[in-house]
């Protein structure tokens, strides 16, 4: 077997994916399997802006682990890549040396391991969502499947899933569209496996979970003139404090002229489920200005269509609250409702071992609505169509193997043709003719 291994550096953490594909088939592709992921400890490389050797030291523990999996003999030629998402995209519009800082010294661990590193680069928000919907499809077998027949087969009548992605500081949305992209900045083309595909995509940055809840927490401040802020969003019981400067360290938040950095915020949550609604929607302009359809915040979207999997941080925060499995619209608002109106000190009883993120999970549950109903436009008879996942085909869908088929070229622009030793005419007639002959 041949290997390869994917760093996804995501705003909020990175992981390492290591695949493995048998060599024996020329574009082994349909065959890829996830053999090991490893989450490396600490932030995302984005956080380590001011301590760049510190984001390639965090790397090692993982290509340690990785270098046991991989034989000695091939880890020469197993092609390495590091994929930075939103939260490098976010340090870039900041501060561009200091991103060029951090890649310098990312590539420079990596490259101190036996491998066949090909680079470390920020995806565009139109590659993480596109190399997303390929990982999906890929893995359901919509794009391309190995029949009984022995040969690698387009699946007739198969219609592909789109894919929904929410990561730390962006969102994206890929789909097939019933009707032709009229904005050439969010259209994508493919041709994977003799088809064409033609598809929607878009990512909205700052608009990734950790960030929307940034934005929240700075327009409560803005809304509140004074140090002391109520959360509608918090459980009832529950306070935090957060200097201004903590609060307003990304370009997706802009610090009033009059706050100083070293103030000391106190956030008190008050529990009120339509307050927090209220407050999430003034977080998106969902007015079109145009005649033609748009998602939020202006940017042209088609209607939605067909089957869509959504995953990372739309999974996470639903498995939390038991919502993945097919849940009506009703169903879903009434447990977040109910959830957002317990108190801290019983969610505390309840969930001892989510203590982090805790005090969040109501808020996110309420964007992750917002965002999908009134954002993506979904609606009581689109919902069933979203599917929330984590894994197919016992591998993490992301933007990783997507990511990994396309650069290690195993998509090929034809279909595959297999032919495992011969014809089975060809072997009827063979045990025919010995039969006949031992006769």
């Amino acid at each position: 077997p041949q290997y390869g291994l994917v760093f996804d550096a995501g705003s909020t953490h990175t992981s390492l994916y290591t695949y493995r594909w048998p060599a024996d088939k020329e574009n082994g592709t349909g065959i890829v399997s996830q053999v090991d992921v490893c989450t490396v400890s600490g932030p995302g490389i984005s956080s380590y802006a001011d301590d760049p050797a510190g984001a390639g030291a965090s790397l090692k523990p993982c290509l340690d682990k990785a270098m046991k999996t991989v034989p000695a003999e091939q880890q020469r030629d197993t092609p390495t890549y590091l994929g930075a998402t939103a939260g490098m995209r976010l340090l870039r519009e900041q501060n561009s040396s200091k991103a060029e800082q951090v890649f310098a010294e990312v590539a420079k661990a990596i490259g101190e391991y036996p491998v066949d590193f090909r680079g470390a680069r920020i995806l565009t928000g139109r590659e993480e969502g596109s190399f997303g919907w390929i990982t999906v499809n890929y893995l359901l077998e919509t794009l391309v499947k190995f029949s009984f027949a022995e040969k690698w087969e387009h699946p007739e009548d198969t219609e592909v899933l789109g894919a929904l992605d929410l990561g730390g500081a962006s969102t994206q949305i890929t789909f097939q569209p019933g009707v032709p992209v009229e904005d050439r900045n969010t259209s994508v083309f493919f041709r994977l496996y003799g088809t064409n595909y033609s598809l929607y995509s878009h990512s909205y940055l700052c608009y990734g979970q950790t960030q929307a809840l940034k934005m929240l927490l700075a327009a409560l401040h803005q809304d509140s003139a004074t140090a002391q802020i109520s959360h509608p969003c918090y459980p009832r019981g529950y306070q935090e404090n957060v200097t201004v400067a903590e609060l307003y360290d990304s370009p997706c938040v802009r610090a009033p002229s009059t706050a100083s950095p070293a103030q000391v915020l106190t956030v008190t949550g008050t529990g009120d489920p339509a307050r927090c609604s209220t407050s999430v929607q003034k977080l998106f302009n969902f007015s079109c200005g145009a005649p033609r359809p748009c998602g939020f915040n202006g940017v042209y979207q088609p209607p939605v269509r067909g089957q869509f999997l959504a995953f990372a941080g739309f999974y996470y925060t639903f498995h939390f609250l038991n919502l993945t499995s097919q849940k009506s619209l009703n169903d879903v608002n009434t447990t977040i409702l109910a959830f957002c109106k317990r108190n801290w000190s019983e969610l505390e009883q309840t969930f001892p071992q989510d203590k982090k993120y805790l005090h969040t999970y109501c808020s996110v549950g309420i964007y992750i609505l917002t965002l999908l109903l009134d954002g993506y436009k979904f609606n009581e008879h689109t919902w069933s169509n979203i599917h929330f996942s984590r894994q197919a085909a016992n591998t993490d869908i992301g933007w990783t193997l997507g990511f990994m088929l396309n650069f290690t070229n195993m998509i090929p622009e034809e279909p595959l043709e297999l032919v495992k030793g011969h014809q089975p005419g060809l072997w009827a007639g063979a045990v025919s003719f010995i039969v006949l002959a031992l006769v």
